[in-house]
């Protein structure tokens, strides 16, 4: 994360596609959803699956690949998934077990609490999302940036990555208390995962270039995966049959592919921007991949077989966080409002664009009142409220997900990947709740 500091000066040579909030970008996106993205010139080959090189890919185009998944309709076949990974129930929508009314019975009692780490204040504000008020706050380990549900979703991990220095942990959050455990020493967690088999954790040692595999309950090191052409490595999602994971290089506008089970690098792929590319999310249908990427302002489509880009979503400044619906229909996407990574409060540029993954097509645009910075978040268990943290604000947003109206709530200094709990599902991949 110090490189960020350095990273500033080089905002200004990126063209940003000011697609803003207004009624008009919304028609545009409409009629035209998958577009070529900015600088996409000289195409090349796509990277191989097998070595990891660095290529560029084929310069995207509106094609039958990227209209989007199919969610429901024929029958799509069984997915062969990895050993120890729970069984894909429904193949055209890999979110079908995160819907309403699927809360795992030993979490059924936890209280309901949206946990919110912040980076600069070194702790965690707890939120009772029936009043909107902090009804606990407690310090945790350096630079916290994320709370991570664990594969059994027992405990909610804050990864404390203590930018620049060497003194990173894990805060264990007892899920059914609401109240922290003490630290455990890891090196560099900026973010972290589970393999969709329970059988590992993976610390993304953003500073290193590197991803730990951890003993999932005791973070006892397992195996590293050095990822020397990974930039700035940090959010990342799993194929539908776990067999292999994407994680973005912020730092380099790349991606890197990762095979899961005989944990090793797969590839390299070359986001034709050259951006910075955030966050992550899979399609319902398991083949497409959605990236985020800050400097392009807007959404990177990839085939996650093939590895190559597909096409290109135009959404807002400074475009950052990525969630489905509770129906697992629609994509929220947060845009931060801001190239830097250090932004400036209530940039008007701030807020939600929401995409209707069947089509691919924007259906609604909320702009921040009185202008934001929203960053990470996740959905209620009843899917009527996103809630994303206001990284330059210092608040929290709390949007109803029918009209986009919200309130804003205060917490602490610079607030980052915040979680929402209990949420439905069986298991979670991590990051700030990506279950299934």
């Amino acid at each position: 994360m110090v490189v960020k500091r350095h990273l500033a000066a080089a905002t200004a040579v990126l063209v940003a596609l000011g697609a803003g909030y207004g009624v008009a970008t919304a028609q545009e996106a409409a009629q035209s959803p998958v577009q070529t993205p900015p600088s996409a010139t000289n195409p090349q080959q796509p990277v191989p699956g097998t070595a990891p090189s660095v290529q560029t890919p084929p310069a995207p185009a509106v094609s039958s690949a990227a209209e989007g998944p199919v969610i429901s309709g024929a029958t799509a076949p069984a997915v062969q998934t990895i050993p120890g990974m729970p069984p894909v129930i429904n193949p055209n929508n890999l979110y079908s077990e995160t819907g309403v009314g699927h809360i795992a019975p030993q979490i059924a009692q936890d209280p309901a609490r949206v946990y919110v780490p912040n980076l600069r204040s070194n702790d965690v504000y707890v939120i009772d999302p029936a009043t909107s008020k902090v009804v606990d706050r407690f310090p945790v380990g350096q630079s916290p940036q994320h709370v991570v549900p664990s594969w059994d979703l027992r405990t909610l991990w804050v990864t404390n990555n203590a930018e620049g220095k060497t003194s990173g942990s894990l805060t264990p959050i007892d899920a059914h208390t609401g109240k922290p455990g003490p630290n455990v020493p890891v090196d560099d967690p900026y973010n972290m995962y589970f393999t969709p088999d329970g059988k590992s954790a993976i610390v993304v040692a953003e500073a290193r270039k590197r991803l730990d595999f951890r003993d999932p309950h005791t973070m006892e090191l397992q195996q590293s995966v050095e990822t020397p052409d990974c930039k700035g490595v940090n959010h990342a999602d799993f194929s539908i049959d776990g067999r292999y994971a994407i994680f973005t290089c912020e730092f380099g506008g790349h991606l890197v592919k990762v095979d899961t089970v005989n944990k090793k690098v797969l590839g390299y792929l070359k986001l034709s921007s050259g951006g910075m590319p955030q966050d992550i999310l899979i399609s319902p249908n398991g083949k497409t991949f959605y990236i985020a990427d800050m400097m392009a302002d807007g959404v990177f489509l990839v085939d996650g077989d093939s590895f190559r880009e597909i096409g290109f979503i135009p959404t807002g400044i400074g475009t950052h966080g990525l969630y489905p619906s509770r129906d697992g229909t629609k994509m929220y996407v947060a845009n931060r409002g801001s190239h830097k990574i250090h932004g400036k409060p209530h940039s008007k540029a701030g807020g939600v664009t929401v995409i209707d993954f069947a089509t691919n097509k924007i259906v609604a645009n909320w702009p921040i009142p009185g202008g934001g910075s929203p960053d990470m978040g996740n959905v209620s268990a009843d899917g009527k409220t996103l809630w994303l943290s206001g990284r330059f604000d210092d608040v929290v947003y709390q949007i109803n997900t029918e009209d986009g109206s919200m309130q804003k709530i205060r917490v602490g200094a610079e607030p980052h990947g915040l979680t929402v709990w209990p949420q439905p599902g069986r298991y979670s991949i991590g990051h700030t709740g990506i279950l299934r």
